[in-house]
């Protein structure tokens, strides 16, 4: 092996070192998004109401 190429294997390797960190965080970056988006559309869920019996049942006699 020469030494150029010994050289130009280990840039290599750096780079694709270089390239998995990159994707990583940017992976973690959009599972924070994607979990800042849920938390939000939960907490704008409405509450039921204190009477269980309300909101729950539908009169189809009327």
């Amino acid at each position: 092996m020469d030494v150029s190429q010994v050289t130009s294997l280990a840039s290599g390797l750096d780079n694709l070192d270089l390239k998995s960190q990159v994707n990583t965080l940017v992976l973690k970056k959009a599972l924070d998004n994607q979990e800042s988006a849920a938390s939000s559309i939960l907490a704008s869920i409405p509450q039921l109401p204190a009477n269980p019996a309300i909101g729950r049942n539908i009169n189809t006699t009327a």
